[in-house]
């Protein structure tokens, strides 16, 4: 009577066997990679840095040690060639990247819509236009190239400063030697206004202007101040809001495809997150909610700030209008006609 009891004891628990190991199979994570490479333009403060790293702290945080994102800034997996980011994330060799869409529009021609000279007037302009359908048709643009743009950002617009003299007028420019990062567009608009402009990546910038290479440059006044450009004999630094230079938290679809549902979703969010974190830093005191305090450390530094009128303003977009016109047949008129449809909205 024993030894029966004990073979069905023994039955039942090589019965359950099987049934026990199927749960733990169920349960089998995704292989995910030791580190996933994410990589942006220059470093902290610059706006579009700042939102790199908190997206992947955020990341890091939440997923509890499951992803692994990690920051390279100043494109350095692209040797510092900023324009090469998009086409190393659709290689595989970087997972994730916040590009400057000036830096990914000489690849996707839509992109230089933001580098339209004075399309957009201000903050209100931008946040109208990624905010609208304009903005979703640029991320459908950029979901074609097998890259899943998440989240709007900004790196701010676009000022320009000089070591020569104050620039209120097109004339001002003339023989100027103006550093630009990438896109035949600028090139363009500062042939138009008499200057001569200059093509550098961010790493080749600095030594210029110190050695006098280049006479000025045109960055967001947040990034004037964090890599203090008052030293390299930037002494006039006039406010125009040109361009935008918008941002864009982006991995690539198979790296995202690759995580499981809930881990995706901390990315998409803390993307989001991010955007707005690059948001504030490239606004930071420059006049919403009364808050002047980066443009009075300009004065501080002894570097005169010129703040255009309106009319003072227009003037530059007269003479920049034939470029804007060659380049809205690039971008696609009907896009940029929806574009400032937006505007005219709440401008």
């Amino acid at each position: 009577m024993t030894l029966r009891v004990n073979r069905r004891a023994l039955l039942s628990a090589g019965a359950a066997l099987p049934v026990l190991a199927l749960p733990a199979i169920g349960r089998a994570q995704p292989r995910y990679k030791p580190e996933y490479k994410i990589t942006v333009v220059g470093n902290r403060p610059i706006a579009l840095s700042e939102s790199a790293f908190v997206w992947a702290d955020l990341v890091n945080q939440r997923s509890e040690g499951r992803l692994n994102f990690k920051v390279y800034p100043g494109s350095s997996l692209v040797g510092g060639d900023q324009t090469r980011e998009l086409v190393a994330i659709r290689q595989g060799v970087i997972d994730g990247a916040v590009f400057s869409t000036i830096n990914i529009s000489p690849q996707i021609r839509e992109m230089n819509l933001f580098s339209l000279p004075f399309l957009m007037p201000g903050t209100a302009a931008f946040d109208a236009l990624v905010g609208s359908e304009v903005g979703a048709a640029l991320f459908r643009t950029l979901a074609a190239r097998d890259i899943e743009p998440l989240a709007w950002g900004e790196n701010g617009f676009r000022e320009i400063s000089n070591s020569k003299r104050p620039i209120r007028a097109p004339g001002d420019l003339r023989g100027l030697k103006i550093r630009f990062a990438a896109g035949a567009i600028f090139s363009e608009i500062y042939t138009a206004l008499g200057a001569n402009p200059v093509q550098m990546s961010f790493a080749d910038l600095q030594p210029a202007l110190s050695t006098g290479a280049v006479d000025g440059q045109e960055n967001p006044v947040n990034l004037f101040l964090g890599f203090r450009m008052d030293t390299l004999a930037q002494k006039h630094l006039t406010l125009w809001n040109y361009c935008a230079d918008a941002g864009i938290v982006a991995i690539s679809k198979a790296a995202l495809s690759g995580f499981e549902p809930r881990d995706r979703e901390i990315v998409v969010e803390a993307a989001r997150e991010a955007g707005q974190a690059g948001n504030n830093a490239a606004r930071k005191g420059l006049g919403m909610n009364g808050d002047r305090s980066s443009l009075e450390e300009c004065a501080r530094r002894g570097v005169e700030v010129i703040d255009l009128s309106a009319a003072e303003k227009a003037a530059f977009a007269r003479a920049t209008r034939p470029v804007f016109d060659k380049w809205a047949g690039t971008i696609g008129t009907d896009l940029v006609r929806q574009a400032e449809a937006v505007i005219a909205r709440v401008s």
